[in-house]
């Protein structure tokens, strides 16, 4: 506690201001504490567990762990690294370098994207929010270098900055080719004039975070019209044969609308130097140490990165994302307690039952729209801890000793990439999980109506058998909540109980409903921090599920016998605990879509009677607001 902070006037440094003045965030991470920290100390555990397995002194029979100490030694292998080089990759640079002309292009798309070429669009499959049963194949723009277009505005200062420490990294980098140094300012010239067009036409990360508007389903035909000259339909034919899908789902509309003038015949040139850049940024990390090490350069001066983590690290985290599932499962059956996942999906029960109360209750809902909100919380999914079975794509994903790093990555995307193909013609298998057990998160599926929480986040201060109720509810119980109310937040509301984009409310209330969105806009629109204000359009889905996380389980504390509304708000405020990088929160403040964590201690309480009768919270308290300008909405 820091008590030279008044808790009634900043709740979050007040719990956590002593911990922010001494923590230490570590070179290789942007952020330390709260999520992070539970992060770091599961990463500690399974890179021991790993140097066991690598070295025998350890053994699993857990399907496909085999493979990822595979992929870790392939990782850790600096000698063949080294020794190869950037050999691996340069007939995919020179077939690249060599295209003349669209139509060569076009005659050899599939193959280039197969085989680790960036390309001009994204198509993949996907599941399908008309028809939540189903796939469905999407096609959108290409990314941008900077992290947002927003950023891309004349007199924005920072713009030339970020473009500078993009051309010192792509200098670098352009080195190891055999290209000439005039060769090299060439790719890297054209390719930041194709970025600049780029800009003009892909989303912001303000419109992607309203993610309905992604589905635009619109017949194959005229997609390729749209981007012709370049050739989407025997691309499509020769990737899917036969299952070639005649929809597909626009997610960014205005991108594929004017495809075009992003590439055609006069832009070609521009194109083929993107590319080239692209693809040797985006595979170095599979080549030397000092290609990786470098093709890392823009992302960890955006984060305030001093640098990457140490090999050991590097092979972990590579193995354990590539092999998910399998660490995931393996992480759950070694660590987590059987008791521990009784007591929380108990507790996940508890905090759906109250919720269905509080919708019974809600004033701006009609019976009719009750009972279909009541009906969606009563088919909720819950996955609690980690799968009982790893995944086929892990279980099934088998690596050789001979292969090196390089091939092996090859390997993987292609297994990754016929997977996804393969998928468009199955139902959705519900039984997935988005998250695996290591992972310390949490989420919900607005098109399976289910929600996650991984064995790894269950641990304090979000949760401990041995922590008391109140703890536990304003921990692990408000995330809970928080993830249920996505399944209600400006976005998830538009999905029905079997995950389908389908509009189950009244027009009057729903109108009601925008209206309470727009106040929770206007709440936090402008808030400020240290490294920028909050964007309030951008960040309303979590902060509307935050509100509605503490809202219910304040519900349940009341249900208690002599409940201590203390405990639970200074365990609300540890759970946001957070010392990060500047560089880093200044980049979340511009893409993301949830609240710096220190506004995300402070502003959810304020809006709840318990904050001010727990405290004493009174008006002339920083921690207050007016009664009227109080919001609940779930």
């Amino acid at each position: 506690m820091k008590d030279s902070i008044r808790i009634q006037d900043d709740l979050y440094h007040h719990v956590n201001g002593e911990w922010l003045e001494t923590a230490v965030i570590p070179d290789d991470r942007p952020v330390t504490g709260g999520f992070s920290a539970l992060d770091e100390g599961v990463e500690k555990l399974l890179m021991a567990d790993f140097a066991a397995f690598a070295s025998g002194e350890k053994k699993t029979d857990v399907p496909g762990m085999e493979d990822a100490i595979r992929l870790y030694r392939k990782v850790l292998d600096q000698k063949r690294r080294d020794e190869d080089g950037i050999k691996p990759l340069l007939p995919l640079l020179s077939k690249i370098h060599s295209l003349k002309s669209i139509d060569e292009f076009n005659a050899n798309l599939s193959k280039l994207f197969l085989e680790g070429a960036a390309m001009p669009f994204v198509c993949a499959v996907t599941d399908d929010m008309g028809d939540a049963t189903k796939h469905c194949a999407m096609v959108m723009g290409p990314s941008t270098i900077l992290p947002d277009t927003s950023l891309y505005a004349e007199g924005n200062p920072s713009k030339a900055q970020m473009l500078q420490l993009y051309s010192m990294m792509a200098t670098a980098i352009l080195s190891f080719s055999p290209l000439s140094k005039e060769e090299q300012a060439k790719v890297l010239q054209d390719t930041l004039a194709f970025d600049a067009l780029i800009a003009t036409k892909v989303k912001s990360q303000l419109e992607w975070a309203d993610y309905v508007k992604c589905h635009n389903p619109t017949p194959t035909e005229d997609v390729a019209k749209d981007m012709a000259p370049l050739d989407i339909k025997s691309f499509l034919s020769d990737l899917f044969g036969k299952d070639a899908p005649d929809t597909l789902v626009v997610y960014d509309p205005k991108a594929i609308k004017e495809f075009r003038e992003l590439f055609n015949e006069e832009t070609f040139p521009l194109f083929v130097s993107w590319c080239y850049l692209n693809t040797l940024l985006q595979q170095s990390k599979y080549l030397s140490i000092p290609m990786a090490e470098t093709s890392g350069m823009f992302r960890r001066a955006l984060m305030g990165v001093a640098k990457d983590p140490v090999l050991e690290k590097q092979a972990y985290q590579t193995a354990s994302s590539v092999y998910d599932q399998s660490v995931g499962v393996y992480y759950g059956r070694e660590y987590f307690g059987e008791e521990a996942k009784k007591d929380v999906v108990n507790l996940v029960h508890r905090i759906i039952d109250t919720y269905k109360l509080r919708v019974k209750k809600n004033s701006f809902l009609n019976e009719n729209t009750k009972e279909k909100a009541i009906l969606k919380l009563s088919t909720i999914e819950v996955k609690m801890g980690y799968p009982d079975e790893v995944a086929e794509r892990c279980a099934k994903l088998k690596l050789t000793d001979e292969e090196s790093y390089f091939e092996a990555s090859r390997k993987i995307a292609a297994s990754r990439i016929q997977e996804n193909i393969d998928k468009l013609t199955k139902p959705v298998d519900r039984s997935e999980w988005l998250m695996p057990g290591h992972m310390v998160n949490a989420c919900y599926n607005p098109t399976c109506n289910d929600i996650t929480f991984p064995a790894a986040i269950l641990q304090k201060p979000f949760y401990s058998i041995h922590q008391s109720i109140e703890e536990n509810l304003g921990g692990i119980g408000a995330v809970i909540g928080h993830e249920i109310s996505h399944a209600f937040d400006n976005n998830g509301a538009k999905f029905d109980e079997k995950g389908n984009l389908n509009n189950w409310w009244t027009e009057s209330d729903f109108a009601a409903f925008e209206d309470l969105t727009e106040k929770m806009v206007e709440q936090w629109e402008g808030l400020e921090i240290a490294e920028g204000k909050v964007n309030g359009r951008l960040v309303v889905s979590e902060n509307i599920a935050d509100n509605g996380g503490v809202a219910v389980t304040l519900e349940i504390m009341h249900s208690l016998e002599n409940p201590d509304f203390k405990k639970y708000f200074i365990n609300w405020a540890k759970i946001w605990c957070r010392k990060a990088k500047p560089e880093y929160v200044q980049l979340l403040l511009v893409r993301d879509v949830h609240s710096p964590a220190e506004l995300r201690a402070n502003i959810p309480p304020r809006n709840f009677p318990e904050w001010y009768e727990a405290f004493g919270v009174t008006s002339s308290d920083k921690m207050y607001i007016p009664e009227d300008k109080r919001l609940t909405i779930w």
